[in-house]
């Protein structure tokens, strides 16, 4: 007797149908919510495939990628007679119990010296830093005090912690999670004398250091889990991240229990952790060869429309290896959105061939500037490598210095990069260039001056001065003098040639410091002495929403749930630095709704209404 024989089709459906059985009963006796809703009809099979699959995103949030706000009060030496004796108050009680505590002998003597001045410090622990890391320190003068000003003073050892205030005043510590040490540089070195305030504040740049090392994880944001779950997450996320610890490779995932899994952060995502959390998020639990196979290709069509590309890129990213096909003919758009997005996710899968795409993006927009530039920071190739040195030479000084910024963080080992340490200072950097002569001083991060161009001109100056005490001179065309005078010593000379580079020296060697070598050069400027371009934190800035031609099919609920996906993270006391929002007030962690740098909303805060915190009624 024969049969006839079944169509093809329903061949096809019956093989896929049993695979998803078989997969199910595979998963008989898990409690766990993940496996709920999963339909054996061949009609859920072939759905939109992205959507069928639960996302780590779909369970958890990120946790630890907010700031951390340290506080102390602390005490400033070595002022010119400028500082005070501060007020009755707790602040003054809080600095004498310090020093009483480090063995000071008659701290209220010491207080009432002109050359000291109370001060209160802030510093901000970024999210996942090292214990001994560096971090940058604020200082400025309290309420009431009389202090006119901190130029030139150094800051002793202050002990940072955590602080609050409850409704009587009285203020509250935690642990010491940090420590704060260093010369201060004004305000007014950089933003001019004419506000008053600008003397009484200023910046150490990474003269903080961390006592503790902070923890990224996910926080499962149901409640209807169980540490299966928790442990389905960390074996998909293991499956596709690694790292190595003493040499010995292991999973990045860890679950603690029912709500937490932590995260190690594999070095490339070291400089943009809210990608590295976004990718970790876009995941799939669980997924079947064939449904991989539809969802790498139904993410390869969303890739080619704007509205969708950069959500379609994440999960790509997520997938690993086998996206990169996909993701290569995405680099062949005529669109930048859709090259943008395919060779940033290329990068972190260290395919070299997105560099020259991502050097585009960073020359071309805005928008895509911060994220192209720290994409082809976390690759090894040499492609990235040639990207990079190319863009030192364009006209846009944030690229140029965000360039520079890359290739150092690539490798301090570099030549090009290297740098030299200056008098225990700062750092002086080099760089030929074939674009415009430019002078480059840093606000953030540390004490650090680039030059764009060497053999730069530097006029004979008439006089002009490099803090209160040095002076520069010069009755020769080929010859400047630098002259110190110090009461009660015999004033010291040095002699420098007409360029920037040897009059930096000149300065340093007469023991000038950073801050005076900045108001040198910024009179110098001013004065018509350097035709060079002179730029002063030119970074490459976050929120910047890029525009297409015609964005009026914005997709707004992918876009919503793009941002989700996102998650901010760099963080510092630069107001111009990836990530500003700071912990919640209520002293939760904040880490929920974070949004992508180039994502992130444009309005920016200033650095002090930032970091207000216990003694908000400060100046």
């Amino acid at each position: 007797m024969s049969h006839k024989r079944r169509p093809h089709r329903f061949r096809l459906a019956r093989r896929q149908f049993l695979g998803l059985g078989m997969g199910l009963i595979g998963l008989a006796g898990c409690t766990s919510p993940l496996i709920r809703g999963q339909s054996p009809e061949v009609e859920d099979v072939t759905a939109d495939q992205e959507n069928a699959i639960a996302l780590v995103g779909d369970y958890c949030g990120a946790w630890g990628l907010d700031l951390k706000r340290l506080q102390s009060i602390g005490l400033v030496t070595n002022l010119d007679d400028t500082g005070s004796d501060p007020p009755p108050g707790v602040a003054r009680d809080m600095l004498i119990g310090e020093m009483q505590g480090r063995g000071v002998k008659n701290p209220e003597k010491i207080l009432a010296s002109p050359k000291v001045s109370l001060v209160e410090v802030v510093a901000v622990l970024p999210p996942a830093v090292q214990k001994g890391d560096a971090i940058d320190v604020m200082v400025k003068i309290p309420a009431r005090s009389t202090t006119t000003s901190l130029r030139g003073g150094w800051l002793m050892t202050a002990r940072l912690r955590l602080m609050a205030a409850d409704l009587q005043g009285k203020i509250h510590t935690g642990g010491e999670s940090g420590l704060a040490e260093g010369s201060i540089t004004v305000d007014s070195i950089f933003g001019g004398d004419s506000d008053p305030l600008n003397e009484v504040r200023g910046l150490i740049l990474g003269g903080g250091k961390s006592q503790e090392t902070r923890t990224l994880g996910l926080r499962i944001l149901r409640d209807d889990v169980s540490i299966e779950t928790t442990s389905v997450i960390g074996n998909a996320v293991n499956q596709r991240f690694h790292t190595f610890d003493r040499g010995t490779k292991k999973g990045v995932a860890e679950p603690k229990d029912a709500k937490f899994v932590k995260l190690l952060v594999p070095p490339r995502y070291k400089h943009n952790l809210g990608r590295y959390v976004a990718v970790v998020r876009s995941i799939p639990l669980r997924e079947a060869a064939f449904q991989r196979a539809r969802r790498l290709e139904a993410l390869e069509q969303k890739l080619f429309e704007p509205t969708t590309c950069a959500k379609a890129s994440l999960q790509l990213e997520a997938i690993g290896k086998e996206a990169i096909s996909a993701l290569k003919k995405g680099l062949k758009s005529r669109d930048l959105e859709t090259r943008f997005h395919s060779a940033e996710a290329l990068a972190y899968l260290d395919e070299p061939e997105s560099a020259k795409t991502l050097g585009e993006a960073a020359r071309e927009s805005s928008a895509f500037r911060w994220s192209a530039l720290t994409a082809l920071s976390s690759m090894d190739h040499v492609h990235a490598y040639e990207a990079l040195t190319d863009l030192l030479h364009v006209s846009s000084a944030e690229t140029r210095y965000g360039a520079f910024r890359a290739l150092r963080r690539r490798g301090s080992n570099d030549p090009l990069v290297a740098g030299e340490m200056l008098g225990g200072q700062f750092w002086l950097h080099l760089i030929p260039t074939a674009g415009e002569p430019m002078i480059h001083i840093s606000r953030a991060e540390r004490c650090e001056i680039v030059l764009f161009g060497q053999e730069m001109p530097f006029a004979p100056p008439q006089g002009i001065f490099a803090g209160k005490q040095i002076m520069l001179t010069s009755t020769d065309p080929e010859q400047i003098k630098i002259s110190r005078f110090t009461p009660g010593r015999e004033d010291r000379v040095a002699y420098a040639g007409p360029t920037v580079e040897q009059v930096i020296r000149g300065i340093v060697s007469l023991g000038g410091t950073y801050g005076d070598v900045i108001q040198a050069l910024q009179e110098a400027k001013q004065a018509g002495l350097i035709a060079a371009r002179m730029e002063v934190d030119a970074v490459p800035r976050t929120g910047i929403s890029y525009h297409r031609e015609d964005d009026s099919s914005r997709d707004s609920e992918d876009a919503a749930s793009l941002d989700r996906l996102m998650a901010d993270s760099s963080a510092g006391l630069n107001s111009d630095a990836p990530g500003s929002e700071e912990t919640g007030s209520d002293g939760s962690d904040g880490s929920d709704g974070y949004v992508d740098p180039k994502f992130a909303p444009g309005t920016k805060k200033g650095v002090w209404s930032r970091l207000t915190g216990w003694f908000s009624g400060s100046k």
